[in-house]
């Protein structure tokens, strides 16, 4: 069942929306078209009827009609019966079928990590850390150490080495949510945890929620396992508790995918309030909730919540070290009832048959030893954060942002459409990009960038000065920007 939207939740999002300054029926198709574009609208969703809108706005049933018609001129409104059409990006533009079949040969399948990009440009498409330097190696010293006594036996585990599991229940328990080692299974990272959840409880064309925007390669994971993403759209301030709890009613999908501590890409973290309430609308529509929380330490300005589990014994948490500190350790976790880590252990043989021992044993020392090296991080990144901000407000004063409470990037809001031309003509500036529409559904997001903050000072100037000397050349020719408009999709972390 597709989601609807009533008169009185499209005029809440449409705003202030007739300026006077043209046809009453054009700006209107303007706006929701934007309000598609950006994803607070998502895909698949009935706009009300005609004449509904029109009582809720106190416009003549022209004016909604003619915004309608043009709506599906431009193929942004399917024809459907009667005048509730639904949601849709135009089948021509470069990012595939509007709705969720899978994208043409060639215009989908990113590339894979650290292959695309030439010598010498600036990579601001990764959102990662080099290594945590002498805290990686001395884990990795004393697991050599440890190593000898594991040889005598097999080396498989599907669920991972006692020590490292029990450290990792150990950082929940003290973190509020009790929890026993036998609630844990180690992956090779978070990506691995989420298609092992995906494939153990799911089939092809269930529904799984997403937030709009949402993490690109979970949206990926969501798509290879042929379910259907349902996409909720975030506001301006963050989650939009309604619409969240009326898509799980409505849809009652299997999965939910949220992420609630310093969401990627925007940063935002989730209060508590909220938190206990997604986790009981998940429960009273039999759906999963899991909770990824890689980002979760890299906690800048220090807010408080309790993890997404701490509310309901139901949600699948899942972890990694990638984030806080190195991506080549490949280590991360699932946390979930003692059960429901069975099923994911059987399902899991269908993968692999467990991770590399080496690496668990460096891992249990550097979970045991979290704390160590984040004072430093945590120092370094805030300084970023705020050269950044500094320099997009001097230089690109047009671009829209906010300072987001943790994680590694700013969701830049851009001053038009130009999200793929940018990513498109920035390699001729020397910096490489990710574009907004790989963080949502359909080609939506073309007015948004992410940028991450985890270069160091003089990096992220050079790039911010590549970013404006590009956006000056579109500016300056508009022919150009129409014409940059098939982006080959990029690798992201």
């Amino acid at each position: 069942m597709a989601t609807s939207l009533t008169a009185l939740a499209l005029s809440r999002l449409l705003g202030p929306w007739n300026s006077g300054t043209g046809a009453a029926y054009r700006e209107l198709a303007d706006v929701v078209r934007l309000l598609i574009l950006d994803g607070r609208i998502p895909l698949d969703t009935a706009l009300p009827s005609e004449r509904s809108l029109c009582t809720a706005l106190g416009v003549s049933r022209t004016t909604v009609t003619g915004a309608y018609s043009s709506l599906r001129d431009q193929g942004f409104l399917s024809s459907g019966q009667g005048s509730r059409g639904r949601t849709r990006i135009p089948q021509l533009t470069p990012f595939g079928p509007a709705l969720f079949g899978p994208q043409p040969s060639g215009a989908g399948s990113p590339a894979a990590p650290g292959l695309s990009a030439p010598g010498g440009l600036i990579d601001l498409a990764y959102s990662a850390l080099p290594a945590s330097g002498e805290v990686v190696h001395r884990a990795f010293a004393s697991a050599l150490t440890e190593l000898p006594a594991l040889l005598p036996g097999f080396g498989y585990d599907a669920l991972g080495l006692p020590p490292l599991r029990q450290a990792i229940a150990d950082r929940y328990s003290a973190a509020g949510v009790p929890t026993q080692p036998e609630q844990i299974m180690v992956t090779s990272g978070a990506q691995h945890a989420l298609t092992i959840i995906i494939r153990t409880l799911t089939d092809r064309q269930d529904r799984v929620l997403v937030e709009h925007p949402s993490y690109p390669h979970a949206l990926d994971a969501v798509r290879a396992a042929r379910c259907r993403p349902v996409p909720v759209p975030f506001t301006d301030s963050g989650w939009d508790l309604p619409a969240v709890e009326s898509a799980l009613a409505q849809q009652q999908p299997r999965l939910a995918y949220m992420v609630p501590d310093f969401h990627n890409p925007t940063g935002m973290i989730m209060p508590d309030a909220q938190r206990r309430r997604l986790a009981r609308a998940a429960a009273a529509a039999g759906t999963v909730l899991v909770a990824d929380e890689t980002l979760r330490d890299l906690n800048l300005d220090g807010v408080a919540t309790t993890p997404l589990a701490g509310f309901s014994s139901s949600v699948v948490s899942i972890g990694s070290l990638s984030k806080s500190h190195w991506g080549g350790l490949r280590t991360g976790w699932i946390r979930a009832s003692e059960s429901m880590i069975q099923r994911f252990a059987a399902a899991r043989t269908t993968l692999d048959l467990g991770g590399p021992v080496m690496e668990q044993l460096a891992a249990a020392h550097l979970v045991r030893a979290w704390e160590e090296p984040l004072p430093a991080l945590l120092s370094r990144l805030r300084g970023n954060r705020s050269v950044l901000l500094s320099l997009l407000a001097e230089h690109l004063p047009t671009w829209a942002t906010t300072q987001p409470a943790g994680g590694l990037s700013v969701w830049c809001r851009l001053p038009g459409p130009i999200s793929t031309a940018l990513t498109v003509l920035a390699p001729d500036f020397g910096i490489r990009l990710a574009a907004g529409p790989r963080f949502g559904i359909g080609g939506a997001f073309e007015r948004n960038l992410r940028l991450p903050f985890t270069l160091p000072p003089d990096k992220l100037e050079t790039a911010v000065l590549a970013l404006r000397a590009a956006q000056d050349k579109l500016d300056a020719a508009p022919q150009l920007r129409r014409s940059l408009t098939r982006a080959p999709a990029v690798a992201i972390a």
